[in-house]
């Protein structure tokens, strides 16, 4: 199974996410799960892509021809290496890979791809998960967000049944298995 997973290419200011970053990486690994990322060598990036090919699996980095910092940089544990136009050829490729979507605490980057990925496979005919690495209640405000746009008849519960938010790699393997 190809897990995609949107981060931050910096650490943040605390540690709980790089903890997350690596023990969301080991699992990866251990599950024999491919990696597909933005190809960054830094940051929870790096520490989610350092896990996953220190276990000896496939780590796809998809990154955008476009941007001139990130292509020139190199690649340690990515072991193909995609490159892509701009940011949107990124997201659609990264989406037509992955069988699985996760993302870790990040900042618009980050919601601006998970948030793609959920909208994306919520009009396909196959949904894909879509899971918000919950450490610390990062994500639990955008959790709340969404049950008021439910409220407020602009999301239906259905639509939402392929995302979950979790902070457990237990959890979040057991609702990967569900949609297989």
């Amino acid at each position: 199974m190809k897990i995609a997973v949107y981060c931050a290419s910096v650490f943040g200011n605390n540690e709980e996410y790089v903890k997350a970053a690596r023990e969301l990486g080991q699992w990866i690994g251990k599950s024999n799960h491919a990696l597909v990322y933005g190809g960054g060598e830094s940051g929870l990036m790096g520490a989610v892509a350092e896990e996953v090919h220190v276990a000896g699996n496939e780590v796809i980095g998809v990154v955008p021809g476009n941007v001139e910092f990130i292509k020139s940089r190199p690649q340690p544990y990515v072991t193909k290496l995609i490159t892509t136009t701009n940011m949107s050829e990124r997201k659609q490729k990264m989406v037509e890979l992955a069988d699985v979507f996760i993302a870790l605490p990040g900042g618009i980057g980050t919601l601006d791809e998970i948030s793609e990925a959920i909208a994306l496979t919520k009009i396909s005919t196959s949904q894909k998960p879509c899971i918000f690495f919950n450490r610390n209640s990062f994500y639990t405000p955008l959790q709340e967000l969404l049950k008021k746009m439910d409220q407020a008849g602009f999301l239906w519960g259905d639509h939402m049944e392929h995302v979950l938010f979790s902070d457990h790699v237990n959890e979040i393997e057991a609702f990967i298995d569900k949609f297989n």
